[in-house]
């Protein structure tokens, strides 16, 4: 439901924050008020992949365990949607996406009047920046005819972001080019034939990207190294011309999203193929950026989050052919409403304020970051029309007699509401019907109840059993035409 006002739970935090704050750390010369805040996200990574998360992985992970190990790890965080679009758009603006039409090809999803994450930081103090993939539209744009004096508006820094170095959507969608604040490094004026890796599993897995333009001398496999570099760039410019102002920077990444390229330094690294090996190059990058930090003197005072946008593209012969269970325990992957689908690690480290080595279980989803980060700078104004809750004090790991909150919608299907999840028409996502062993065609599903405190991997459906209890979650859903 749309949360009126949260100013009260805000008030009540901003209290219980002012009392931890530290006030040595905050009396030093040149120090920000405010902690700068870096938010890592994955695309397309499952919930068994870090070793953090799942013992058994066959991925290495050390630097996303180390923020693990040094802060808190959430067991029950959700993204909005199960896939790209859905969930970047709950995370910048704290409101649900079944409330919009998601025509990201068509125009910028997020009206001017939105609020979004990066513009409640800026009006704080912060300086914005973001570096990886949009994915949520611009104004007026002809993807199959774009000029090399096209304005890409609509996008990042018309939303709060100071600066932009990224993708318009995910690297196997054409056209492929760079955009630097509201223009294109190269026009995409060159045309790329489709690909695919002669041992993938299916015709969507592997290297594969789709035809279409290209932007001169671009190269899908320098993509997440060009992120990297970008990003750690930033890093060390901000420190040099304005370290005494908090930064936000935002990362999301277009990896391990297909098209699996890693760089020839991790080809053959892991023991998942290519995917494994772009997993591994992902957590380097991770360690670059916590490298970065730390050289910097940022570590202590920076609030880093690492997350993924979505489920993995992993289907039943991957994991036969590589053993290797990318979702975990979890049922499902990318698109499917079961849990492999949405639920997503959810990593967070800020020394001195988040304890070490902490597991909750707190019911947490992307749209509560409005919420949280607003708590965090002490933003008293009053957030209308979002579906955003403060989870500060969880970040903080403070003991709550009550849960923050026990009910989410998850796309337009999924309702939760404590460990009570309904499904609406089928967990099934387009890509499990469509690719694989079981490619079968599209039908109408039967709706789907599941009690995921005694069922994690939704092997129990009680829609019959729990009829009444189906019914309530049912009218949670927003309705449909």
């Amino acid at each position: 439901m749309i949360r009126p006002s949260i100013v009260l739970c805000c008030f009540v935090s901003i209290c219980l924050w002012a009392c931890q704050q530290n006030t040595e750390d905050s009396n030093q010369e040149g120090a920000p008020q405010h902690p700068n805040i870096l938010f890592i996200l994955a695309d397309d990574m499952g919930y068994g992949d870090p070793q953090s998360y799942n013992p058994q992985s066959k991925i290495s992970t050390p630097n996303i365990d180390k923020i693990a190990k040094n802060g808190i790890r959430f067991t029950d965080a959700h993204s909005p949607g199960p896939w790209c679009v859905p969930s970047r758009y709950g995370l910048i603006t704290g409101q649900y996406p079944y409330r919009i039409e998601l025509n990201w090809r068509e125009r910028a999803l997020i009206t001017p009047d939105q609020l979004t994450i990066a513009q409640l930081l800026k009006r704080n103090g912060y300086h914005t920046a973001m570096v990886g993939k949009w994915h949520l539209g611009f104004d007026s744009i002809d993807w199959n005819n774009i000029p090399p004096d096209q304005p890409f508006r609509g996008g990042p820094v018309d939303h709060g972001f100071d600066e932009f170095f990224g993708m318009h959507a995910s690297l196997d969608i054409p056209p492929y080019f760079y955009i630097e604040g509201t223009r294109a490094v190269a026009a995409p004026t060159d045309t790329i034939a489709d690909h695919q890796s002669a041992d993938a599993t299916t015709t969507i897995s592997g290297a594969f990207w789709r035809t279409g333009d290209i932007a001169p001398g671009f190269r899908h496999v320098d993509v997440l190294p060009t992120f990297t570099q970008k990003a750690a760039a930033f890093l060390k410019e901000h420190h040099a011309q304005e370290p005494e102002i908090p930064f936000f920077l935002y990362v999301p990444l277009t990896a391990p999203h297909t098209p699996w390229v890693p760089t020839q330094a991790f080809q053959g690294s892991s023991q998942v193929g290519e995917y494994g090996d772009f997993m591994q190059q992902v957590d380097h990058t991770v360690g670059d950026l916590l490298h970065t930090l730390d050289s910097l003197g940022y570590t202590d005072n920076t609030l880093v989050i690492f997350t993924s946008d979505n489920g993995p593209v992993w289907f039943p012969e991957d994991e036969e052919k590589f053993d290797h269970q990318s979702t975990g325990a979890l049922r499902g992957m990318k698109i499917d409403y079961w849990e492999g689908g949405h639920r997503v690690p959810f990593i967070v480290q800020w020394p001195g304020k988040i304890p070490a080595g902490v597991v909750r279980n707190d019911l947490l989803g992307f749209t509560d970051m409005l919420a949280t980060f607003a708590a965090i700078v002490e933003d008293s104004t009053s957030l209308e029309n979002v579906d955003s809750y403060n989870m500060l004090p969880a970040l903080l790991d403070q003991k709550l007699s009550n849960p923050i909150r026990t009910d989410m919608i998850i796309g337009d299907n999924v309702a939760r509401q404590g460990n009570w999840k309904f499904i609406r028409g089928g967990g099934e996502g387009s890509l499990s019907r469509t690719y694989g062993r079981n490619v079968q065609e599209a039908k109408q599903q039967s709706d789907e109840l599941y009690h995921l405190g005694e069922d994690l991997s939704e092997t129990q459906n009680l829609l019959i059993e729990q009829a009444e209890k189906a019914r309530e979650l049912k009218a949670l859903l927003p309705q449909t035409p």
